[in-house]
């Protein structure tokens, strides 16, 4: 890879754990722990946010009627997500211990933490435990084929990519022969014990 590339390849991952530093600060000022592994707010907190929660039956009846109606479109999209689950986990089950890909850790992507804010009500719950599992699924499926990717075929394309994965970066330059052959059994050998990406 091209030296002044790979510096700032470089520059971008420093920058991406600061940023990931600072948001953890701001996090910590949002008055709000873990005991046991439980969410724990201070009670000031938690009582505002109770007084922030609009009831479900203000929430149903204030919603406009075309949100009510896409709702069923939106729900059945669980379909095609559980499916979608099933053979990504079932896929690298499979074929990760052949190729000697380190699995990907499915807990890592599909977080269910939102039900604890006391300002939701129970079917802002539901929906933010749908999204979470629609994004993390797909960042989940992601992770799985973007490991995929660089097993079989760690080349960049010719045409800018939009939304690209991690690994990406790292990829050969598309039309350099010689580092696709020269560099495929490091890139083979990193996903052996490549924990993945961390979660900031």
């Amino acid at each position: 890879m091209n030296p002044q590339i790979a510096a700032l390849i470089d520059d971008i991952k420093r920058r991406q754990a600061e940023l990931d530093a600072e948001l953890a600060k701001h996090r910590a000022n949002l008055a709000f722990g873990l005991e046991r592994g439980r969410i724990v707010f201070e009670q000031e907190i938690l009582r505002r946010h109770r007084e922030l929660q609009i009831g479900l039956a203000r929430y149903v009846l204030g919603a406009r009627p075309l949100v009510v109606l896409s709702a069923p479109v939106i729900y059945s999209g669980i379909v095609p997500l559980v499916l979608l689950d099933l053979f990504v986990t079932l896929y690298q089950a499979v074929c990760f211990p052949v190729y000697g890909i380190a699995k990907v850790r499915r807990g890592d992507y599909l977080v269910f933490d939102r039900h604890h804010l006391a300002y939701l009500n129970a079917l802002e719950k539901l929906n933010c435990a749908y999204c979470s599992y629609a994004n993390g699924l797909i960042a989940y499926a992601r992770e799985i084929a973007s490991r995929t990717e660089e097993y079989w075929c760690p080349i960049k394309h010719a045409r800018r990519v939009i939304g690209t994965h991690a690994r990406y970066a790292d990829f050969e330059d598309y039309g350099d022969a010689e580092g696709f052959r020269r560099d495929l059994t490091a890139h083979r050998e990193s996903l052996e014990r490549d924990p993945g990406p961390t979660p900031p």
